[in-house]
């Protein structure tokens, strides 16, 4: 039984880093935003794209 608990422990964290990721991703193209930018610094990342102007 302790087999089993250890595999569900380990796909509940594998999953809860996929989010983590998806959640990065989606922030960093301004898709989603939880008003709360600055710790993840993805604001300041998409402001100086922007600034810089590549293209």
């Amino acid at each position: 039984m302790d087999v089993i608990g250890n595999i569900f422990s380990g796909i509940r964290i594998f999953f809860a880093g996929l989010w983590l990721v998806v959640r990065i991703v989606l922030e960093y193209f301004g898709i989603i935003s939880d008003g709360n930018d600055r710790t993840t610094g993805i604001k300041d990342l998409r402001d100086e794209y922007k600034k810089a102007n590549y293209r």
